[in-house]
């Protein structure tokens, strides 16, 4: 191959390279599946089982597409759950630079779920939009089934750790508010403001006294 033919195409491979390194770490998330020992409180007793969850993101607008993926069942019913009848929702837990809980939620079950099986949980996704710039990690949280009328909670028992961890940036940038700045430019502004006022005040008095005379 000539030489300026191989030196070209070493020049574009590593431009390429450059590139696939910064779109991937602009993205900046680590994700992993954990195993998640839930209890779960039910109207026929107490229940329990460990499922393994991972949590993904997806980039929308100025926030994340956030998806809660349960690889196994977690409860089960005395009586079939028909096509409809029940519905998951779930709550994933916020940490390191910003504190709180965001709200998932999935559709009811497609198929009709028989009695004494542990229930599967389909995908629950919501949005997130950070507030506070930083790495940001999502934990499972607590995971309510609806169904015939009765609510079961499920609440991890085992501490788990981070499914996902993201470097986030808030939309305003999510930094402290920038205090008033003192130094010479805003003593020039300031003694501007100062000297208006006297101005304006002379000003002021002048009308006054010239004026006075006309009312005497």
């Amino acid at each position: 191959m000539p030489y300026r033919k191989r030196t070209a195409l070493l020049t574009t491979l590593t431009v390429a390279g450059a590139a696939a390194t910064v779109l991937t770490g602009s993205t900046a998330a680590h994700a992993a599946v954990v195993d998640v020992d839930y209890a779960c409180r039910t109207p026929i007793g107490p229940k329990g089982a460990v499922s393994p969850i991972d949590i993904t993101s997806v980039r929308s607008g100025t926030g994340y597409r956030l998806t809660m993926s349960f690889r196994k069942g977690v409860s089960s019913s005395p009586v079939e759950l028909g096509k409809g009848a029940m519905n998951p929702s779930a709550v994933i837990r916020l940490g390191g630079a910003e504190q709180g809980t965001v709200k998932v939620s999935g559709p009811a079950n497609a198929e009709a779920v028989p009695a004494d099986t542990p229930i599967r949980i389909g995908d629950l996704s919501g949005t997130y939009t950070p507030r506070k710039s930083g790495k940001v990690t999502f934990t499972a949280g607590v995971l309510t089934i609806k169904a015939l009328g009765t609510t079961t909670t499920c609440t991890p028992k085992n501490a788990p750790k981070p499914s996902l961890e993201l470097d986030v940036t808030a939309a305003g940038g999510g930094g402290p508010a920038e205090l008033p700045r003192t130094g010479p430019v805003d003593a020039a502004v300031a003694l501007g403001t100062l000297g208006g006022t006297v101005l304006l005040a002379g000003v002021g008095g002048v009308l006054w006294l010239t004026r006075r005379p006309a009312g005497t």
